[in-house]
């Protein structure tokens, strides 16, 4: 059993209280717009994290991640990727992989809006954290914890860290 936190869009703000919600994961995993290098070291000497660069991120964490990062937890066959869609309205660029090997889970960021949602066509879950930092137009700052236990996706937890200030 793994224990996943999940956030994105920090945008150089990495809220305190993520590490109090984060604090019985085992892993975290931030979809991209990190902000700076200083965040994802703070994430990385909190617990082991996994990561890709988004649209807003600058040389220094474009240079120490990947735009797309395929990976397997247990059972569970994993894409992440910073901008994504959802079912339906996926960037197109994302189908030729899709074809060549479907992931169980997809995880991406971007659009600030939180949304988990099952694929029924490609029979995957989708999974967009929403925006953790105070960057955007979202009003209210959010995060995700789940478990991937063997070839299962449970226990899914919506976090509301509040109002944006």
């Amino acid at each position: 059993m793994t224990r996943i936190g999940l956030l994105s869009d920090t945008h150089s703000y990495l809220d305190k209280r993520v590490f109090e919600h984060f604090r019985e994961v085992d892993e975290i995993w931030h979809a991209g717009d990190i902000g700076s290098f200083e965040v994802l070291q703070q994430l990385r000497e909190y617990k082991p994290t996994r990561a890709v660069f988004g649209n807003m991120d600058g040389g220094d964490v474009r240079y120490s991640l990947s735009e797309f990062y395929r990976f397997r937890v247990e059972d569970v066959n994993v894409l992440m990727t910073h901008i994504g869609g959802y079912p339906g309205h996926y960037n197109p660029w994302l189908l030729p992989m899709f074809q060549k090997e479907t992931p169980q889970l997809f995880v991406c960021g971007h659009s600030h809006i939180l949304k988990v949602q099952y694929d029924p066509i490609w029979k995957m879950l989708t999974m967009n954290p929403g925006a953790a930092g105070l960057e955007g137009w979202q009003k209210v700052q959010t995060l995700l914890r789940f478990v991937i236990d063997g070839a299962q996706i449970r226990d899914l937890e919506v976090v509301e860290l509040g109002k944006k200030r």
